[in-house]
């Protein structure tokens, strides 16, 4: 089947076209006609399976020409830089339609956005934060919503979004055709369906957990920090195809130190990617690793989920993620649509119970290998894994050197006994007998 055999009009076929799309993924394919015939829907398929495609490509299709202000499609997503590719990808697709497409998210502007909402846009991406916050000023009216998209909504959980989430929905008119895609579902994301969802046709491409074919995996025993430092620019100089590498990193902080350590030896090839960095920076990190301006990105799991990145060779998991279903969403940047992909994991001993899960959710094996040879061994430690080490950091036997004992002799000063009021004792050392308030003798 081709995008043709869809019955789209010239305008999409031409797009698509231009972006040298030609085939559909299972979950375009599938979820076409549903979201066409107006039905809810709600689409379960792995990262990397075209899964904006496939719901921008029925709405837009029916999307026609109006000059109402208020937007009419509204797509929710978790992240700010999912936002800007969701738009990117809409603007692509409409590029021969009359259609306003908009964007807007939280650490901006908010002026401009109102700015951009009150100009008029027909379909509007937005984070939860911001959109809730745009409608209460009654810039944003919503009432003219005919199609909810909620992308990544277990991400949303995640993150916290869960309020603002309902009370968006709250707001929404009532007559509305609900769509929603992720990779995971969860009791919570099920609970939502099924109070906001009519009758919803579901639509599983895979298997929750079931990671994607065309991705080769590969686990490596590293003992700690530094020495996976080591064995990344160990791959970095000694593999040739590491030409477009994205490295997940537990925490921002070692995101900073790993780029820090690679730039010595790799200077001006790295850029990194997370929450403390400015929006500017994260959209400049980004756009230069899309484009091959910079051969790594380092990032925390802020990117783990939406982002399309076209042709990332390899993805590295650094560190292995907390959430086992994390793991599928970090690897899903490689290996997309037809592509051939890797992932490379380092795992730590303190690591193993977190592969073991991984492991048990995609009901196969992470291949393990052993750290080259010629990869040196780092005895310098990180302060998490000081703690990890015996729980040097934090647990701390008292010394007894100078301990007298649970019964030792008072020292002077603390052999004093509290006598009481000392002007009542002087009163009664002088006249011999207590004396009232009223300065009487009894």
């Amino acid at each position: 089947m081709t995008f043709e055999d869809l019955k789209l009009n010239k305008a999409l076929l031409q797009a698509l076209e231009e972006m040298h799309l030609t085939l559909p993924t299972p979950i375009q394919r599938e979820a076409f006609s549903p979201i066409l015939a107006g039905r809810d829907v709600v689409g379960v398929a792995q990262t990397g399976t075209g899964k904006t495609l496939a719901y921008l490509l029925p709405l837009l299709r029916q999307l026609r020409f109006s000059k109402q202000n208020e937007p009419r499609i509204l797509v929710l997503v978790p992240t700010r830089e999912l936002v800007l590719q969701v738009v990117e990808m809409a603007q692509a697709l409409s590029r021969y339609q009359t259609v306003r497409i908009g964007g807007v998210y939280g650490g901006t502007n908010i002026k401009t956005q109102k700015q951009l909402v009150a100009e008029g846009v027909d379909l509007l991406v937005a984070t939860p934060g911001r959109l809730y916050d745009l409608a209460m000023t009654r810039v944003l009216q919503l009432r003219g919503i005919r199609q909810l998209v909620i992308d990544e909504v277990d991400e949303m959980m995640q993150l916290g979004f869960r309020t603002q989430l309902r009370n968006i929905i709250d707001i929404l008119p009532e007559r509305r055709q609900n769509l929603l895609f992720s990779a995971t579902l969860s009791p919570e994301v099920a609970q939502i369906i099924e109070e906001n969802f009519n009758g919803p046709e579901k639509i599983e491409i895979a298997a929750s957990g079931t990671p994607l074919e065309n991705i080769e995996q590969r686990g490596v025993a590293v003992p700690n920090f530094y020495t996976k430092a080591n064995f990344l620019k160990h791959l970095l100089r000694e593999e040739s195809d590491f030409e477009k590498v994205l490295v997940f990193v537990r925490s921002k902080k070692l995101v900073d130190l790993l780029q820090d350590l690679v730039e010595v030896e790799f200077p001006g090839q790295s850029a990194a990617i997370h929450s403390n960095k400015s929006q500017n920076y994260r959209i400049r990190s980004v756009q230069g690793f899309e484009r091959g301006d910079y051969r790594l990105l380092l990032a925390t799991d802020l990117i783990a989920r939406g982002l399309d990145f076209t042709e990332v060779s390899q993805v590295i998991n650094f560190d292995l993620p907390e959430q086992a279903e994390d793991y599928l969403h970090r690897i899903g940047r490689t290996g997309r649509m037809e592509h051939r992909g890797m992932a490379i994991s380092m795992v730590s001993d303190a690591e193993e119970p977190l592969r073991e899960a991984i492991e048990t959710l995609m009901q196969q094996m992470i291949p393990m290998e052993d750290l080259p040879a010629e990869v040196p061994v780092a005895t310098e430690l990180i302060e998490a894994e000081k703690s990890q080490d015996g729980q040097k950091n934090f647990l701390r036997v008292p010394s007894l050197k100078k301990s007298r004992g649970a019964f030792h002799e008072k020292k002077d000063k603390n052999k004093k006994v509290n006598l009481g009021n000392a002007y009542r004792r002087k009163q009664k050392a002088k006249y011999k007998k207590p004396i009232k308030r009223s300065g009487k003798k009894r």
